[in-house]
């Protein structure tokens, strides 16, 4: 069974990936829809709402960092899964709540289960990297 976090994790790339291809609604709106989806677990679904509002109140800066770290490549090219665990990576690296192996690892399961192993490579390379500049690792 997967940690509570590891399952905040997942909804929250679950939630953005609703605000991402709706036009990006205030998350609260989208919150009702996973619950019924995923279940009412109201510890999970409060971490993945908080971490979904981090990332998307910082999109932008998130963004920008991204874009500097994947070498001769442009966001826009990204698959949406692996753009979106990026998000998500690089926003729990610069807020430096979980270790930064930790902020990773969780990337990499992330990757795995909704971009697929071809993308884990990219993933880790790219948040290693902003790990690196950002002087956690």
């Amino acid at each position: 069974m997967l940690r509570p976090e590891t399952r905040g994790r997942a909804r929250a790339l679950q939630l953005l990936y609703a605000w991402e291809t709706r036009g990006r609604p205030p998350l609260h709106r989208l919150v009702p829809g996973l619950a019924r989806i995923a279940g009412p677990e109201p510890r999970v679904l409060d971490h993945a709402e908080a971490l979904a509002q981090g990332v998307a109140d910082e999109v932008d800066a998130l963004d920008a960092r991204i874009e500097r770290a994947v070498a001769h490549w442009r966001l826009d090219r990204l698959g949406m899964g692996e753009r979106l665990v990026l998000r998500i990576g690089t926003y729990e690296l610069i807020r430096g709540v979980v270790p930064p192996k930790v902020a990773i690892d969780e990337a990499l399961w992330l990757t795995r289960r909704f971009a697929g192993e071809e993308a884990v490579a990219l993933v880790n390379g790219v948040l290693d990297r902003i790990a690196r500049e950002l002087g956690v690792l």
